[in-house]
């Protein structure tokens, strides 16, 4: 079988690698960029995704980029908390959470990758047409610095992120990703540890919030890396470049009131070197990924809003869905329905949840029922209502511990 990936992010290179280790050798990744420079900032891998990665022999060496937190935590912009859980196996799973540096995992995939296909990743290719074969092969057609290029294959994955290409060629008619009103500033400072140096905080509402994970252990003078999300409603149309560095002292300046007893929240704003800003925008859910031998994966099939940070572990689990399905089908297009089979609805199910502030509604009511804040939170938000909330997104997105650890494995017996 023969498989080309559109896309070298997270999830084609996780997808290159699972497919590698379900015995399918003859893959191809194509990559639009000219280069993979390891861009972006945080992103939390939940204990699904470090199952995975676990299995597919590569969680020690993606672990050393990392911290693993203990706690996860719920604030209001006051800095009251609402509610903390325990995380990874301090929660009762097999497997850790992690929190890592975005680009630095792109790059070690990326390793990962290179040193297992056949072929070299494919740079400065990118997708402009798909045409169906007589034979139920697919022929891409890629446009590069030197002209054009077509490339067939039995499958081709689309795993080319939000904008994808693949995605506009079935869905020509569906226009630019719509805005929530939202707005993100993602950015990593070096601050005094707050808490045990071990917790990922939430604080806010759905009009204001801010987000922050060590990426790193405390060091010698009580500092730590730290990734931080600020979001907050503003005015504007949500169609600034992505990643466009912004000046942080404005960015501060909307935070200046949510200095907390244990943490600055403005001076850790104004302290990152350096600010990103986004759009806070997803992709509606579809009715089909898969036509003819081609699919799509990870954010090109389901792009979701940050809340539960799980866009990237949902990548990584598409990517082991796909190579279990087809390296397990007694034929191509049953692997294919398999895998969509598995995940599409799953991911329907999660993207609405998302879209109503998935996990952490805990803040939102909190918000609503006390704004100016509260002496007692079981009194606003009981805790059996809080515990529900936190339940049902584990559920939804497929990391409740009993089911997790007990769920079959990915890895395809042989």
């Amino acid at each position: 079988m023969k498989i080309i990936i559109v896309g070298a992010g997270i999830g084609g290179l996780a997808a290159a690698v699972s497919l590698h280790e379900a015995g399918l050798r003859d893959i191809t990744v194509y990559e639009r960029s000219a280069a993979i420079r390891g861009l972006g900032v945080g992103i939390n891998l939940l204990p699904h995704a470090l199952r995975e990665l676990t299995e597919l022999g590569v969680a020690d060496s993606i672990a050393e980029l990392g911290v693993e937190p203990r706690t996860l935590a719920y604030f209001n912009r006051y800095g009251q908390e609402v509610w903390s859980e325990p995380r990874g196996i301090a929660a009762g799973y097999r497997w850790p959470q992690l929190s890592v540096h975005r680009g630095r995992l792109q790059l070690a995939l990326r390793d990962l990758a290179e040193a297992r296909l056949a072929e070299p990743i494919r740079l400065g290719h990118r997708l402009t047409e798909v045409v169906s074969n007589d034979d139920g092969s697919e022929t891409a057609g890629f446009t590069t610095e030197g002209g054009t290029v077509e490339a067939t294959a039995d499958v081709i994955i689309g795993a080319d992120g939000i904008h994808s290409a693949l995605r506009a060629l079935r869905y020509p008619d569906e226009g630019a990703p719509p805005w929530s009103g939202l707005t993100l500033w993602r950015g990593v400072t070096r601050i005094p540890a707050f808490l045990d140096g071990r917790t990922m905080i939430m604080a806010g509402d759905a009009e204001q919030k801010f987000v922050a994970y060590p990426l790193s252990e405390p060091e010698e003078d009580g500092r730590m890396l730290v990734n931080f999300i600020a979001e907050r409603r503003i005015g504007g149309t949500g169609d600034a470049d992505w990643n466009r560095s912004v000046d942080p002292a404005p960015i501060a300046e909307l935070f200046r009131d949510w200095r907390f007893d244990w943490l600055d929240v403005p001076a850790a704003i104004a302290g990152a070197e350096e600010i990103l800003e986004y759009p806070m925008v997803d992709r509606d859910a579809l009715p089909r990924w898969t036509f003819g031998r081609t699919t799509l994966l990870g954010d090109a099939a389901h792009a979701m809003y940050p809340n539960g940070s799980n866009g990237g572990s949902q990548a990584i689990l598409d990517a082991r869905t796909l190579a279990f399905h087809l390296s397990t089908a007694d034929t191509i297009d049953e692997g294919l329905a398999g895998y969509e089979d598995a995940r599409r609805p799953a991911m329907t199910a999660l993207l609405a949840g998302t879209r109503a502030t998935g996990p952490e509604r805990v803040m939102q009511l909190a918000y609503e029922r006390a704004p100016r804040g509260f002496d007692d939170i079981d009194e606003i938000v009981p805790a059996a209502e809080r515990e529900q909330i936190a339940a049902d997104y584990k559920a939804a997105a497929g990391f409740l511990p009993s089911i997790l650890n007990e769920r079959p494995s990915l890895t395809p017996s042989r």
